[in-house]
């Protein structure tokens, strides 16, 4: 404070109200694989299963449903769940003409950026929004301004008429300007009915937007047609535009998208239908490069959960190595890794040894108590394609861990009958007997059993660890996570402070309570934490340091119970067999 000159009073405030909170979400998942339509190599937060379908578009084949059915399977569970479309060899969007060789490969919206993505002599005028084979059921119908409403008469747009209260004209804007029939409607339709399963359906509609790249709305917002379709539409991107302000000799503004409709753009309606879109040949090594580069770095992505499917072949591992690789380094999330479905099919008296077979291979046996694996596919009904696949249980394991958060808190096991039951599966690939789990159990594989009258459950919470340890349980690893991000993020209010008694004693009054409440809602069973002088001496202190040990007795999750039922003769004391 400064020095007074003179007498007088100075109030001031000193904070010293810190508590620690749980203030991100534990319940976040991630997942990444093939779909069949929305933006690739992008991290896309999808709340429910509707949602992804809207977003990614449901399920065409095996590849796409090994994707989807695990990441609905997680949103049966939980409402968070970070998407990423993976960019596969030959993926291509669909290119509104009709010449050949025109597709590219526009990935998202930053790849598009702003059109740059597409060449200026391009003569396209439409491409699809997202690569895939779904882009060739777009067709765009274009209604130019004429001298009148003759538009509404032509059999090409009278389909379209009740979309608008009248024919395109000239905006206000416009007028105010000196231009004339600068109004567009642009209609986008379901050409093939791939997208909504009926041919011909309209997809979404612009009207009256302008062809005068400086044209505005009433609100201020720009009315020109590339701006309006670029930034509002869910299926297509607009080529390369050129326009001019000055109108033509009949004062008809001038606004070109090369090529076709630049022929047509002074006709009154135009279609163009698309083509040569392109899913691309799919590959899990495809999976793990998005998994790599997007959820690779803690400090870009916030997820607690990471889970997606391994390729076919008994012998892939380039996904579930991605996994375990990622959920280790980051240290803040949980990967959950399951076997090719093919090895869960297989004779079951082979399955128990071919799955400790797979997670002994080099690729997947790293020892991590950031990693869970599981022992079966499950099978599920795919309502899109009316049939039943086998899917991995990964998406599901990592809902039962969100679902967890949501009836108890992560400290808690989620396996067993209270929050272990698995919902929405029709049955297993392969129950595991006794033997076989004490078998997978031992090779730090949790089994997935169905019991009579308890259905589907998860039977056990072992991460990969390999070392005897408390951190070979779900729990435990998930209990320090919550700990360690929670206290972390509050610790950051000590940065630049002093190191003296007065900042260590506020820190232990922040953790000490957050502890104390953990400890009353059962995560765990005691705890110290110590922050003095006897570990921050004038070494830390000289190097701008501060040091704080954090003791804590986690609380066990019960994996085995014994009773005993002790049979006596009638006239026998309790007392005297029992010791009391």
């Amino acid at each position: 404070m400064a020095f007074s000159v003179s007498p007088g009073v100075e109030v001031k405030e000193i904070d010293a109200t810190n508590v620690i909170g749980v203030t991100t979400s534990t319940s976040v998942g991630g997942t990444a694989g093939r779909f069949k339509w929305g933006p690739v190599e992008e991290i896309m937060t999808v709340r429910s299963e509707k949602e992804l379908v809207e977003i990614f578009g449901a399920p065409d084949d095996a590849n796409t449903a090994a994707t989807f059915l695990p990441a609905a399977g997680f949103l049966k569970y939980a409402s968070n769940l970070q998407v990423i479309r993976q960019a596969d060899s030959g993926q291509l969007n669909a290119a509104g003409t009709s010449s050949t060789s025109s597709a590219l490969l526009i990935k998202n919206r930053n790849d598009y950026g702003e059109g740059s993505k597409i060449p200026s002599d391009s003569t396209v005028p439409w491409f699809a929004r997202y690569p895939g084979n779904l882009g060739n059921s777009l067709q765009v119908i274009t209604a130019v301004a004429s001298s009148g409403d003759s538009v509404y008469n032509l059999s090409a747009f009278a389909s379209y008429k009740n979309l608008f209260n009248s024919a395109p004209g000239t905006s206000a804007y416009a007028e105010n300007l000196g231009y004339t029939l600068d109004e567009m409607h642009v209609v986008v339709v379901d050409r093939l009915g791939l997208i909504t399963g009926v041919a011909g359906t309209v997809l979404e509609s612009f009207g009256y937007v302008s062809q005068a790249s400086d044209a505005k709305k009433e609100d201020g917002s720009s009315n020109f047609f590339k701006d309006v379709i670029d930034n509002g539409s869910k299926y297509i991107w607009t080529g390369s535009v050129t326009s001019s302000r000055s109108p033509d000799s009949a004062g008809k503004v001038q606004s070109l998208v090369s090529g076709t409709y630049a022929a047509n753009v002074q006709s009154t309606v135009h279609t163009t239908s698309f083509i040569e879109g392109n899913d691309g040949t799919y590959a899990n090594t495809a999976t793990k490069t998005a998994i790599d580069t997007l959820f690779g770095d803690a400090l870009s992505s916030s997820i607690n959960f990471l889970f997606a499917a391994e390729g076919v072949a008994t012998t892939d591992t380039a996904v579930n190595n991605s996994i375990i690789s990622t959920a280790t380094t980051r240290k803040d999330c949980i990967g959950f890794i399951s076997a090719p479905c093919a090895i869960t099919k297989t004779p079951a008296t082979t399955i128990a040894a071919d799955l400790v077979t797979y997670f002994s291979l080099t690729a997947v046996a790293t020892s991590s108590s950031y990693v869970v694996a599981d022992s079966s596919s499950l099978y599920v009904y795919d309502k899109y394609n009316d049939e039943y696949r086998y899917i991995a249980a990964s998406g599901h394991l990592a809902g039962l861990c969100a679902n967890t958060d949501r009836v108890a808190d992560s400290w808690f096991s989620p396996a067993g009958q209270n929050r272990g039951q698995i919902l929405g599966v029709t049955k297993l690939a392969y129950n595991p007997v006794k033997a076989d789990r004490d078998t997978l159990y031992q090779a730090r594989i949790n089994p997935i059993v169905s019991l009579p009258g308890s259905g589907l459950q998860l039977y056990g919470d072992k991460t990969r660890l390999s070392k005897p340890s408390a951190f070979d349980r779900i729990n435990v690893r998930r209990l320090f996570i919550t700990l360690e991000q929670a206290i972390s993020a509050a610790s950051e209010a000590m940065l630049f402070e002093f190191n003296d008694e007065f900042t260590r004693a506020n820190f232990r009054n922040m953790v000490e309570p957050f502890l104390r409440d953990v400890k009353g809602r059962r995560g765990i069973t005691d705890f110290l934490v110590v922050c003095d002088e006897t570990n921050n001496d004038g070494q830390v202190i000289d190097t701008n340091s501060f040091v704080a040990d954090i003791y804590i007795k986690p609380a066990r999750s019960i994996n085995f119970i014994t009773l005993n039922f002790v049979a006596t003769r009638t006239g026998v004391e309790f007392s005297e067999i029992a010791g009391q």
